[in-house]
């Protein structure tokens, strides 16, 4: 059964403020935990990739074009990191400043959660592979931000933007006059967003390039659940 419409706009907006009050209350010092929930979901919506989207947009477009169009979402992804410096994974290598709103980290956070919008048309799995992927970073980028020498209330105008981003996302994917003839493009290029960020999560080295049993074990896991859904 398909999820109603208004809680796939709703749901991601609480991912992200519930994983805010979490850190805002709590201060986590290690981060450990959430590291492994980030190998989870980078797993868990890999493989939602190849099971569902991968199949959906092959099956209503001409392949090369596809193969393309994932292809440029690659390559878009690549670029957005130039100025995200991989906040998308869950790495935060900016040095923030009490009076300034990090506009281009912001901006490039924002364009790769509209993205992630694209494909949310009330199907289950896909809105749980997106959540889960939002949380450990909504997590990470919130310990960065209330930590940073930023004022709160730009903390607070960065976190309310940046969860409004997936909803409107889905929003305008589902309610623009071109998608029934190039919807599955679009979807093409989210596709090679979620791959590249999902195979860096996976397979950026770990401390020491030492073998970590624990995140193969979660991201075996996070294969096997999607598989399963």
């Amino acid at each position: 059964m398909n999820i109603p419409f208004a809680l796939v706009l709703l749901i991601p907006i609480l991912a992200v403020w519930v994983s805010f009050a979490l850190v805002w209350w709590t201060r986590p010092k290690n981060v450990g935990a959430i590291n492994l929930l980030l190998a989870f979901s980078g797993a868990f919506l890999l493989a939602l990739t190849f099971f569902e989207l991968l199949p959906e947009v092959y099956d209503t477009g001409n392949p090369r074009h596809i193969a393309l169009f994932v292809l440029v979402g690659i390559l878009f992804q690549v670029f957005l990191e130039f100025f995200s410096k991989g906040a998308e994974h869950g790495h935060m290598h900016h040095e923030l400043t009490e009076n300034k709103f990090p506009l281009m980290l912001f901006l490039s956070l924002s364009v790769h959660a509209l993205i992630e919008g694209v494909p949310l048309d009330g199907s289950n799995s896909m809105l749980y592979g997106i959540v889960v992927h939002k949380i450990p970073v909504a997590l990470i980028l919130s310990i960065f931000l209330i930590n940073s020498q930023m004022k709160v209330r730009f903390i607070l105008l960065f976190m309310l933007l940046f969860s409004l981003m997936t909803p409107l996302g889905s929003y305008l994917a589902l309610n623009a006059p071109w998608v029934d003839d190039y919807g599955h493009l679009l979807t093409s290029v989210a596709i090679g967003v979620f791959l590249h960020i999902s195979t860096i999560i996976l397979f950026e080295s770990s401390k020491g390039h030492s073998f970590d049993f624990r995140k193969l074990m979660v991201i075996i896991l996070g294969i096997a659940v999607a598989y399963f859904m």
